[in-house]
């Protein structure tokens, strides 16, 4: 029973909220490592009691998961249970009154503006370069202008089609986590040199906008991360601190800083809910604690 509620959990996810493979993936391995858990007790999934699933989660404590895979575990749990009560195979979800542990709030890694700017003049092509290199500059250049520019996420990025860019429209049509669409701007730099891009590849005949050795499919995630650590080196930073996420985190939190507002970001990053994007909250707190400082009367550093 427990394998065929699993399956049923699964498509429901899918089908009512769209869930991505990657999500998908995630809470099968998870519900497939507690029944094995609860297997050891000579239980099942859908007679687990209250009290085993506190000890499972006791057990990944010790084990030395962190907070936040063990609040996931939870999480997932909390779903499944409620879906088997909402079903009908058990009367109650014994996962609903379980705590999850403490997270502490890690803020995300970000460049400074600086640094961003130091990034994309290090993709130039030395001039005695050969067309591959020369490519090579112009695919970094592109990507890190559109990452920048749009916050995407790096497999958004990479499977962009060239018709994406092809309209004439200021807007770019970026297809996200669950298959949802949503609409993001781009700058006239990052199109500029996406239509640069497109001339040089026009021969290969791909349909994507960064195509891989084969150019019938996509660059791999591997490929794109080997180019960002020739950049990273060329413009002096390490390249362990660098990576398309942290792109992502920069484009939002410099948004931030400049005064835009979190709805707005939330819409562009294509977060679901809106707490996802409040772990940028911490750029609002240092703009009203600047402006405190700099306008209130009271303040040592008040300006008047």
């Amino acid at each position: 029973m427990s394998a065929a509620g699993i399956e049923a959990f699964l498509e429901m996810l899918a089908a009512e909220r769209g869930a991505a493979l990657n999500t998908l993936k995630a809470y099968r391995r998870d519900l497939d490592d507690l029944a094995a858990a609860l297997a050891h007790q000579g239980t099942t999934l859908a007679q687990a009691s209250p009290g085993q699933l506190g000890g499972y989660l006791a057990d990944l404590a010790r084990a030395g998961l962190s907070a936040r895979t063990q609040a996931r575990r939870l999480s997932c749990m909390r779903q499944y249970y409620l879906f088997l009560a909402r079903e009908g195979r058990r009367p109650d979800n014994p996962a609903s009154m379980l705590e999850a542990p403490r997270q502490t709030a890690a803020l995300p890694r970000f460049l400074s503006e600086g640094d961003v700017e130091s990034l994309l003049a290090a993709c130039v092509a030395r001039a005695d370069a050969g067309q591959q290199e020369t490519r090579r500059m112009l695919v970094a250049r592109t990507a890190l202008e559109i990452l920048y520019a749009s916050g995407l996420r790096v497999s958004e990025l990479l499977s962009l089609p060239r018709a994406s860019l092809q309209r004439a429209s200021g807007m770019l049509v970026v297809r996200g986590k669950g298959g949802r669409e949503r609409m993001v701007p781009l700058s006239s730099r990052a199109r500029d040199t996406a239509d640069d891009l497109m001339r040089m590849d026009r021969p290969l005949s791909s349909p994507f906008l960064f195509p891989g050795r084969n150019p019938q499919r996509a660059m791999t995630r591997q490929g794109f991360d080997r180019i960002l650590h020739d950049v990273a080196l060329k413009a002096g930073l390490d390249p362990q601190s660098l990576s398309p996420h942290v792109l992502r985190h920069s484009f939002a939190t410099h948004l931030l800083s400049h005064g835009a507002d979190l709805r707005a970001l939330q819409m562009l990053l294509g977060h679901a809910d809106i707490a996802t994007t409040q772990i940028y909250t911490h750029v609002l707190t240092e703009r009203l604690q600047q402006a405190l400082r700099q306008h209130h009367p009271l303040s040592e550093h008040a300006v008047g």
